[in-house]
């Protein structure tokens, strides 16, 4: 079976996989917060959300870098704010709402973690009704750097960023063992799983990184691979004993960077077509990985509702039913929240576009007539460069 070439890679418009693979991440995590097996060790999906992230947002920064020569950070703190946010507070004002009515604002922990959530840095509040939202803290300082580092490193050399990346992956390393005593020890190497995505992205978009991973895009390194990685997702209990107590850190600390990696091998293999990709792009999927965001902020509501009306409910039965709620509840947000803000953002994107290509048409105007393209190529990447969104 052939693999995927380089330029059938820069060609892709989407991921379909990726679907699939935010629906098994987000499922994952309410298992494991609400019954479900323990060999699943479902806290570990929301690693394959952190590598997912990096890789998507990194590779969208890149793909605007080769479409228009520039990133415009504008329109990426756009699209990451009406994309997070609004589903993010919405959340957060019901729990409020919820806990003051119920008169437990103070004593579930939701009134002392607020000013954590307001200021992103969920990692590390107290435990509380949110307290899910941990992930978005990690995830928000990423999306405000990130950029401005890529940036930095220069709109071309991308020996640069992924050095950075790389860099930043050890300095996780390093500081999770000045970390060890701190009661969210892990904290640092969730920036590993965010980062392995980013380098992951950057070697992707490199030719001579692309060959390198090249043979991981054909249909039988696909199945091979898939079957690897359950095999991994299956042994991450015990991989996490066995690391125990290393510097005296846990192990599931300490696995976080062998399921990282394990994440990002997955996620090149899926990039290409072939049967592990068909499966996590069916529809079933693709509407739950597209609601995973909501299911993943509202699972402690669902799993509140649930308790009040079946308290008895326990073990897998709960862990199905809260997920079904959940993504019921989610459906709703997607519909009503999520969709009408993202649409929103874009409009503002659009009219910030037309305002800019009114000043410049101005601008242009006042300027003395440009010499003429050399070139009958460089006048065709000059028409590219104006058509380009």
């Amino acid at each position: 079976m052939s693999s995927l070439t380089h330029a059938d890679y820069l060609a892709l418009r989407r991921f379909p996989a990726l679907d699939g693979l935010r629906a098994i991440a987000a499922v994952l995590v309410v298992f494991f917060h609400y019954g479900g097996p323990d060999r699943l060790q479902g806290w570990a999906g929301v690693q394959m959300f952190f590598v997912l992230s990096g890789f998507l947002i990194t590779t969208l920064m890149l793909r605007e870098e080769r479409r228009t020569g520039r990133i415009s950070l504008s329109e990426f703190y756009l699209r990451r704010g009406f994309r997070i946010l609004p589903v993010y507070f919405v959340i957060l004002l019901v729990t409020v709402v919820a806990s003051a009515l119920a008169g437990t604002f103070l004593s579930n922990g939701i009134g002392p973690a607020l000013p954590y959530f307001l200021s992103f840095t969920n990692e590390f509040a107290a435990a509380s009704p949110y307290g899910q939202s941990w992930s978005l803290g990690i995830e928000q300082k990423f999306y405000l750097v990130w950029p401005l580092v890529a940036i930095a490193l220069g709109t071309v050399v991308l020996r640069r960023r992924a050095g950075a990346a790389a860099l930043g992956m050890l300095l996780a390393l390093v500081v999770v063992n000045f970390t060890a005593s701190h009661s969210n020890p892990g904290w640092p190497l969730h920036y590993f799983s965010i980062l392995t995505g980013v380098l992951l992205a950057v070697a992707l978009h490199s030719p001579r990184g692309f060959a390198l991973l090249r043979p991981l895009t054909n249909r039988v390194a696909q199945v091979i691979v898939s079957i690897g990685f359950v095999a991994v997702h299956l042994s991450v209990k015990p991989i996490a004993g066995f690391l125990d107590g290393i510097n005296g850190i846990p192990g599931h600390v300490l696995v976080i960077p062998v399921y990282a990696l394990a994440t990002a091998v997955l996620l090149t293999a899926m990039i290409a077509p072939g049967p592990a990709t068909t499966f996590l792009s069916v529809k079933p999927m693709q509407f739950v990985g597209e609601r995973s965001y909501s299911l993943y902020l509202v699972q402690t509501i669902a799993a509140t509702v649930i308790a009040f009306f079946w308290p008895a409910l326990s073990g897998l039965g709960q862990a199905v039913v809260v997920t079904a709620l959940g993504l019921a509840l989610a459906s709703v947000l997607y519909a009503t929240v999520e969709i009408p803000m993202i649409n929103l953002g874009r409009r503002v994107i659009t009219r910030q576009r037309a305002k800019a290509a009114v000043r410049s048409g101005v601008a242009q105007q006042g300027a003395p007539q440009a010499p003429a393209p050399q070139s009958a190529e460089s006048s065709r990447l000059a028409t590219i460069g104006q058509a380009q969104p």
